[in-house]
Formats: C-alpha cells, sequence, structure tokens
C-alpha cells in the first residue's frame, strides 16, 4: 500500500529514518506538513499521484511529524479485495477506539456497529442503518477524540475503498472546518473518488525533475552509471519508484552476467515482473503463505494470522523479508507495495491461486462474506451454490446500508449462476442495489447487462424501472424523460404494471424539467393503460406530478384514500404527502409527512423523487427551521452521491428562507449554487425557485426593480408561467415589486392570465395570492374587496407568511385611506406572525407601520437573532426546544464541537449567558433590559 517517494528509507520500509534526504518532493512535504501543523491550514487535502510517486511515503512523514507534534493518527488503507466489503475502511479506521465508538449516543453508536455487523438484533431496529446517521457518528467520534487533542486522519490508496466507507468519510471531510481534525487522502492519479471531487484542495505529485531523479540514483546502493545511468532515467520517466527498482533490476543483472545488459530494461508499466523475479528461489513454505497474504490482502493481521497464515515471528516470512516484499511491523505483515501483490498472485498459476482461495475459504468460516468472495474468485465456472453464497453477502451488505458492496456481490453472484434467467435476476437485483450509490452509468451497465441474458417481458420491464429510478435524481431532464417515456409505450400492452412505473418515473421528469410537450406525451400513454394495471395511488400520482391544476378537485377527493392505505405502508406516506403538497393542500402534505418521519423517518441513502417537496411544505407551513434541516440531508446525500439536481433543490428552498430571514446575501450566495449546477432550459422547476429567492433576496434590500426583473423571468415573454407549477404563487410577490417599480400594467396582465389559466381548477391559496396580487395592483378605491377576498378563506391561516404578507399590504392601504383604528388589528396580527418565523424584514416594515398607526412597539428577540449567521440561527432555535449538541448535530449533521462552538460565539450576540435564556430569546419573551445584563 505505501508508494516510494524516491529516497532509499522509503523503498526499504515503510518508515523511512527522518535523517535520510528526501528527494524532489520538499514542496509537498511543506505543504503536508502546513496542513498537519496548521489551524488555519485547509482540514482535507488529497494527494493525487500516479502509482509510484511517493504518496505513502509522504503521508508516513506527515504521520511522524502529527505524532511528534502530540496527535492521534488514525489510518485507513484501500486494498482491492476488500473493496466489495461493505464499510470496510471505516471499520479499518476506527477499528483502533472501540471506546470511542461505546460512548456515542445510543442511535450512533447503534448505527456504526450496524454499519460493521456488531449490532445486536432488537425488534422495531431498522433493516438498514441511516448513511447520514453513520456520518454524523463518525464526525461526533472524530470531533470528541480532538476534544483530547489533535486528530490526523491518513487515508492511504482511498481508490481501492469500499464506496460505503467513501461515502461516510466524504461526508465526514466537508464538516470539519473548525475542529481538530485533519484528514490526509492518497489517491492514485487518474481514479474517481466520489463526494471528493469538488471541494477538496489537491497536492499533485508528478514526475521528478531531471536533477531531483539523479540525486535519486546517486543514492541508491550501487548507483548506476553511463549508459545504463540513461536508459534508466529514459524508462523510468522521473517515477521515484521505477527509477528504483529498475536500478535494482539492473544491478542483478550486471552482477549475474558481468556486463551491463545490452537490450531494455522492463518497462514501468511492467514492474510486476521485477517483483516476480523476487520470488525465484523462495522456500516453498514462504511461497504458499505470500499468495495467501496476496490473494486475502487483508489489512488487517488478526484475521490474516486466523486465516492459517504463518504469525510474524515464524521464520517462512524471513526470505520474504530479505527479498523486500515484506514488512514485518510487530505482528503485522504487508506487502511493500500494491505492485509486490499483484506480482505475488499474477505469478502463481491459476491452479494456485485456486487452492489458496479454497485455503482462505475453509478457514474463514466464521467471516461469511470473505468466505463468498474468496469461493467465488476460486470459481473456474458456473456454480450454483457460490453464486447463492454471494447473494447472501449481498442481503447482509444491504442490511448494513452498504449498497454498492451488495451490487457487486450480486453482479458476481450473476456471472457464476448457471441458469441464463438467473443470472437476468441477479443482475436486476444488482441494479436495484446499484441505484443507491448514485451511479447512473453502473447501473445502466447492469440492466444492459440483464437485457443481454433473457426475453422476459418482466425482467426487463424491472432492468428499465431500476435504471429510470436513479435517472430522474440527475440533471438530464430531457434524455431521460426520452428514455422513460419511449419504454413505456413500449412496455404499453405487455406490462401495464412496469409502464406505469416507468410513466410515474417520467411524470417526476416531466415536473423537474417543466416541458408541456411531455405533459401531452405522459397523459397519452396513460390513457392507453387499463385503469386495474397498478395501485390507483400510482395513477393519481402520474396525473397529480405532471398535472396538479387538472381536475384538482378530483384529485384532491382522491387523498384521504391514499392516506389511508398508507396507513399499513409509512414509506407511502411520503407519496401521499407530496401529492397533497403539488395539489396546494399543504397542511396535509405537513401531516403525512410529520407521521412519516415518526413512523419510518424518511430512511434511505438517496433524495426521495420530489424529495424537496418536504422541505417546500414546511416552508409554506411556517416550519422553517425544519425546511432547513431537510434541506442539510438532502445537500448531504446529493453531493456525497453526486446528485448535482437534488443539490441544487435543496439550494433553492434554503435560498429563499435565507431570504425571507433577511440573509439576502446567503440567499444569493444559495440560489447562485443552485443556477451553477442545472441548465435552466433543463430544469425549469430549479430555476424557478432560484428566480423567486433571488427575488425575495432583492425585495428586503429594497432592490424593489431587480425583484421586480427576478420575478418577471419566472414567466414568459408573454405571461405564461415557466413552470406549470412553480411559477404561479410568484404572482403576489411579483405585483408587490411591480408597484414599487413602475411596473403596474405589465404585472396586472400576468396576474390576470394566471388567473384565467387556472380557473375554477386554482386552490384556494393560489386564489388567495391573486387577489393579493389584485389588492397591490388596482387603483386605491378599487383595492379593498380584493383584499379582504385574499383573507377571507379561514384555511389561508395555514400560509402564515402569505397570509402576515397580505395583512400588512391591507394594513397599509387602510391607514393610507386614514382608516387607522381599522389597520391595528390586521397590524397586530402581521406583527406577531412575523415575529414567530423571524422574518426580520417584514418584522421591521411591520413595526415601522404599527407606530405610523399609533401602535407602542418595542424592540424584540428577533432582532437580537439578526446579528447570527444563518446557521447560527438554526442551532440557536434548536437549542431552543430543548435539544441537546449531539441531537441537534444529528439534525443539521455537525458535530457537537460545532454545535457549541456555535452556541459559544452566539450567546455574546443575544445578550445572554446560559442555554435556558434562549427559549426565552427565541419566543420573544425575554425583555430588551434583561438582556443587556
Amino acid at each position: 500500500m505505501d508508494e516510494h517517494a524516491g529516497d532509499r528509507g522509503a523503498v526499504m520500509g515503510p518508515e523511512p529514518d527522518p535523517s535520510e534526504p528526501f528527494v524532489g518532493r520538499d514542496a509537498e512535504l511543506a505543504r503536508l506538513f502546513h496542513a498537519v501543523d496548521s489551524a488555519s491550514a485547509n482540514p482535507v487535502m488529497m494527494l493525487v499521484g500516479d502509482m509510484g510517486t511517493g504518496k505513502s511515503s509522504l503521508l508516513d512523514r506527515a504521520v511522524r511529524r502529527a505524532e511528534a507534534g502530540g496527535a492521534r493518527v488514525l489510518r485507513a488503507g484501500g486494498s482491492e479485495s476488500e473493496a466489495s466489503l461493505a464499510f470496510s475502511a471505516l471499520h479499518q479506521l476506527l477499528r483502533p477506539v472501540p471506546a470511542a465508538v461505546d460512548v456515542l449516543p445510543e442511535r450512533q453508536r447503534v448505527a456504526i456497529q450496524d454499519a460493521f455487523g456488531v449490532a445486536p438484533s432488537t425488534p422495531g431496529h431498522p433493516s438498514a442503518p441511516d448513511l447520514m446517521l453513520i456520518g454524523v457518528a463518525a464526525l461526533s467520534l472524530l470531533s470528541a477524540l480532538g476534544g483530547r487533542g489533535p486528530v490526523l486522519v491518513v487515508l492511504d490508496d482511498a481508490q481501492w475503498f469500499d464506496r460505503a466507507s467513501l461515502d461516510v468519510l466524504s461526508f465526514v471531510a466537508r464538516r470539519l472546518e473548525g475542529e481538530p481534525v485533519t484528514m490526509l487522502i492518497a489517491v492514485r492519479g487518474g481514479d474517481h473518488l466520489p463526494g471528493f471531487d469538488r471541494h477538496v484542495p489537491t497536492l499533485p505529485l508528478g514526475p521528478l525533475d531531471s536533477a531531483a531523479a539523479n540525486r535519486l540514483l546517486d543514492l541508491q546502493p550501487k548507483s548506476p552509471a553511463g549508459r545504463t545511468r540513461t536508459t534508466i532515467l529514459d524508462q523510468a520517466g522521473g517515477n521515484p519508484l521505477a527509477l528504483v527498482e529498475l536500478t535494482r533490476t539492473a544491478a542483478a543483472h550486471d552482477a549475474a552476467t558481468g556486463m551491463p545488459s545490452a537490450g531494455p530494461l522492463p518497462l514501468t508499466d511492467h514492474l510486476e515482473r521485477i517483483f516476480a523475479g523476487r520470488l525465484n528461489g523462495l522456500p516453498a513454505a514462504t511461497t504458499r503463505a505470500l499468495l495467501r497474504l496476496a490473494a486475502m490482502d487483508s489489512v488487517d493481521t488478526a484475521i490474516a494470522v486466523s486465516a492459517g497464515l504463518p504469525d510474524t515471528e515464524e521464520e517462512a516470512w524471513l526470505p520474504a523479508e530479505q527479498a523486500v516484499l515484506v514488512r514485518r511491523i510487530g505482528r503485522d505483515v504487508r506487502f511493500r507495495h500494491p505492485l509486490v501483490r499483484s506480482a505475488v498472485y499474477h505469478a502463481a498459476s491459476l491452479g494456485a491461486r485456486r487452492e489458496a482461495h479454497l485455503a482462505l475459504a475453509e478457514m474463514l468460516r466464521d467471516e461469511p462474506d470473505r468466505r463468498a468472495w474468496h469461493l467465488a474468485a476460486a470459481c473456474p465456472g458456473p456454480d450454483a451454490a457460490v453464486s447463492a453464497e454471494l447473494e447472501r453477502t449481498a442481503a447482509r451488505a444491504r442490511r448494513r446500508g452498504g449498497h454498492a458492496a451488495a451490487a457487486k456481490a450480486l453482479q458476481r453472484a450473476a456471472e457464476l449462476v448457471p441458469r441464463r434467467e438467473d443470472s437476468a435476476r441477479l443482475l436486476v437485483e444488482a441494479a436495484s442495489a446499484a441505484v443507491f450509490t448514485g451511479d447512473l452509468a453502473w447501473v445502466e451497465e447492469l440492466a444492459a447487462a440483464a437485457r443481454t441474458r433473457t426475453d422476459d417481458a418482466s425482467l426487463l420491464a424491472s432492468a428499465a424501472v431500476q435504471a429510470g429510478r436513479l435517472a430522474i435524481l440527475t440533471v438530464r431532464h430531457t434524455t431521460v424523460f426520452s428514455r422513460l417515456i419511449d419504454a413505456a409505450e413500449e412496455l404499453a400492452v405487455s406490462q401495464p404494471a412496469a409502464a406505469l412505473d416507468l410513466l410515474a418515473d417520467a411524470a417526476v421528469v416531466r415536473f423537474y424539467s417543466g416541458e408541456d410537450t411531455q405533459r401531452r406525451r405522459i397523459q397519452d400513454v396513460l390513457g392507453r393503460l387499463p385503469e386495474d394495471a397498478s395501485p390507483a395511488g400510482l395513477r393519481t400520482w402520474v396525473r397529480a406530478v405532471s398535472d396538479p391544476f387538472d381536475a384538482r378537485a378530483h384529485l384532491v377527493s382522491l387523498l384521504p384514500q391514499l392516506a389511508a392505505e398508507a396507513e399499513a405502508r409509512p414509506e407511502q406516506l411520503t407519496t401521499a404527502g407530496i401529492m397533497a403538497w403539488l395539489l396546494d393542500e399543504t397542511p396535509r402534505a405537513v401531516r403525512a409527512f410529520d407521521e412519516a418521519f415518526d413512523r419510518w423517518e424518511l430512511r434511505g441513502p438517496l433524495p426521495e423523487g420530489l424529495g424537496g417537496a418536504v422541505a417546500w411544505a414546511y416552508v409554506e407551513r411556517g416550519r422553517w427551521d425544519q425546511a432547513r434541516e431537510a434541506c442539510a440531508r438532502t445537500t448531504a446525500v446529493g453531493r456525497v452521491t453526486g446528485l448535482d439536481h437534488a443539490v441544487a433543490c435543496a439550494a433553492t428552498v434554503d435560498a429563499t428562507v435565507l431570504a425571507y430571514q433577511g440573509h439576502a446575501s446567503s440567499a444569493r450566495a444559495r440560489a447562485d449554487e443552485a443556477l451553477a449546477l442545472i441548465d435552466p432550459l433543463e430544469s425549469r422547476s430549479v430555476c424557478v425557485y432560484a428566480r423567486r429567492a433571488l427575488g425575495a433576496a432583492a425585495a428586503v434590500e429594497g432592490a424593489y426593480e431587480t425583484a421586480y426583473d427576478q420575478l418577471r423571468m419566472v414567466f414568459t415573454a408573454d405571461g405564461a408561467p415557466v413552470h406549470y407549477h412553480a411559477s404561479y404563487p410568484a404572482v403576489a410577490d411579483l405585483a408587490a415589486a411591480a408597484v414599487r417599480s413602475a411596473r403596474r400594467e405589465e404585472a396586472a396582465a400576468i396576474v390576470e392570465r394566471s388567473a384565467r389559466a387556472l380557473a375554477d381548477d386554482a386552490s384556494p391559496r393560489l386564489r388567495a395570492l391573486i387577489s393579493r396580487a389584485r389588492g397591490l395592483l388596482a387603483d386605491p378605491e378599487d383595492a379593498e374587496p380584493h383584499f379582504r377576498a385574499a383573507l377571507a378563506d379561514p384555511v389561508l391561516e395555514y400560509w402564515p407568511f402569505e397570509r402576515a404578507q397580505t395583512l400588512l399590504d391591507f394594513a397599509e392601504w387602510l391607514r393610507r385611506r386614514r382608516r387607522i383604528a381599522e389597520a391595528r388589528g390586521p397590524l397586530t396580527e402581521a406583527l406577531e406572525i412575523f415575529r414567530r418565523l423571524g422574518a426580520h424584514p417584514w418584522i421591521e416594515r411591520a413595526r415601522a407601520e404599527s407606530r405610523a398607526a399609533g401602535l407602542g412597539v418595542t424592540d424584540t428577540a428577533p432582532d437580537a437573532l439578526a446579528e447570527l449567521s444563518p446557521q447560527q440561527q438554526q442551532i440557536v432555535h434548536l437549542a431552543a426546544r430543548g435539544l441537546t449538541n449531539r441531537e441537534i448535530g444529528e439534525r443539521l449533521f455537525l458535530s457537537p464541537r460545532t454545535v457549541s462552538s456555535h452556541l459559544y460565539r452566539s450567546f455574546p450576540k443575544l445578550g445572554i449567558t446560559a442555554r435556558s435564556q434562549l427559549r426565552d430569546i427565541v419566543e420573544g419573551t425575554l425583555a430588551a433590559g434583561s438582556r443587556q445584563e
């Protein structure tokens, strides 16, 4: 696993003598030392370089530096053979600190134990751990260790980490700012490392320059000269490992023949042959031990020894150590370089390899997952029994949340099962597991492989459905929609149930894209499917998602039945909630989401299709903290899995709440992030939500012309909605900006066009927003009926922010008409709502209007909260509700230390000294004078 940096120490062992020169990597070493030493350095750094460029040797020096400074070091090294074992790298990293795991909060501790397969089975325990909870647990653990002193996390050969571990570690890496934890990662150049692609500073390791390469050759025990030196320099191309190993090969050749080599030395790409040459003449016991170690390649020495490998004290290892093939440190035996392992393995005959794997499988009966993979490696051809073992391995991996490991096991099981139909079935199951890795190319590869093995219409349909499940979460809306709708049309007659599944996904893509031609194609295919093709809820889903304002009343009438059916299947509550939200039945939606969280907690490693509905429903209902919590989860999952569209959706909701709370610059940053992640013509929904957030941000700063320009982009040039669902709620804010920027006439035309388009299918909420817009845009003497219509329906109290805006608009109109006494009631109610929500710009506006109306108003607690950053406000609100730092960390995916740090910095800004005062601050009951004490 170590890759040599180009000095004698690095070549001879994993811990080179610090006094020996380190050739050609001074600048890189200085950057690593700065990362280890400086609290201001970026907490994460990735070393990227080809094999043999010195990544591991650099990491060794960084480790010694950190340990000399009193840091705790946790290390994990990637292994090809363990890349299929879910959470194996995370287990390797945390295995040295079991006590730190034991003291985690119960949910976090059980989540990690679940991932490692050691959690006790308890009734009601979820079948799959929550990947985000595991990430929070790992973050909390590292943060707690950091409380005792600095921590260095070293991840070597990370390109071979299992995907589940990578997902957790990339989650942790994004949240180390402010923690006394540094993470150094080494990855081979050209390898994709999920979750670490965008935001991690990289330290590239290129080839050594000519001067450094020559210095390295000078340091070798038998420094080459003349033509041999020139040949080595030319062939090594500046690769330190190649320089050293080619020198060894040349020296051995010269010693054997008495003359320099006449031909070219082995090429760098074929360095395996160099190591393989060292195997000649080794005792049979040593060769057998090396091959078993290579076949296992486990970094867990305890398992290796118990599996029948010689103990490190035994003489079998001495010849291998003398041949510079392995290193022994205490009870640990490891290959000096991944190439050694590869050379040992591939130098053996197929029969010898098979014998090694079978021996290991026999010895690893207490490690069923490792055993299954060894049995698979020993298979010369199809084997139903081994295929079944791999299926069981996949099932265990899925229960632990290791979806990538499960997919790999099922894919290998498909290769070994004798019957083609069974192979196709296993490939479809593999695709189903791979969906949760976010790797669309892999899912499509598995689905394509399944199609080559079967003509079974049901399996073929399932393969298409699995690919569609993930495809809808990408940004390729046009391409994905065409694929889904074409497949649905093809299956409409032979597999109507599968066709409806595909149509349900196509409807989600239609929502994201907002393309109207897609609605017509969906309706056409839906009309050709029999009514009993699938449960009625799926047909309702297709209709509600693709066109919620077509026969809205009928769709709303179906919601109680769908909610009742979901009682027996809690995972269906989210579906019912999303449909309710689409139909502007927000109270129903929030009840469904609340129940889903209580009973099922929305578990799963990917965002739900239209999962942004959860956050939007909480925004509309006035539960902004919960909305931002939902956004934090979606953002965390989306970034880990590389699903930019999910991240963009969450960013628009977050931006909207930030704007409402008065954090205009933060809102713009989040909205701009969303727009940068999508194509506005491919994803009209995200584009519209982002423009609405940008309009709100401009309005709170009083830049009404900018606000109008942003909101005007929510509608087309002729006034039609850019998005059939997301555009309409903007009509009232568009009108408010138009009044203040002299664009009244244009806005009025858009409002009236929207009213005509919606007609009787408009929800009570949209009717109220249109009435508010009409009141704002009307001549003063004609405005009152519109304002009263906007406030008439009692159900509108479930959209508190929109109601408070209307109350304030109406109160301002009343006061301007000198009906001051009548204005006081709406003003008082509006101010109370704005204070409860923490809508600071509107609080100020309502307070100013209240004073003008003769109402006595004083500074209130939300003004103090306005001094905090958006994240500090979230934390303060949760702390005020009685949540502990650990519980807040779980909600917001932060470590308890980070939460504590934010609270520590918030107290002076709030003028308080105790956590017990937070509730009064948030509820606005603490007197201004006492806050100054």
